[in-house]
């Protein structure tokens, strides 16, 4: 049986900041534009790093 796609995390809040990072999703720009193309694999990897950018800003309570 084959995984469904993930999700993408967009919120619509789509802007950049001084580091390239959407302040909505925390995902790079070059993360967005790929992730039409990644497998679930490298979206899992793009959604662990978007949690860890997310708990560095202090945007998520641990």
């Amino acid at each position: 049986m084959q995984e469904c796609p993930l999700k993408s995390p967009c919120v619509n809040i789509c802007a950049l900041d001084e580091d390239d990072l959407c302040t909505g999703c925390q995902r790079s720009a070059a993360e967005i534009t790929r992730w039409s193309r990644m497998d679930n694999d490298e979206r899992r990897q793009v959604l662990a790093r978007t949690v860890e950018r997310a708990r560095a800003k202090g945007l998520l309570i641990s």
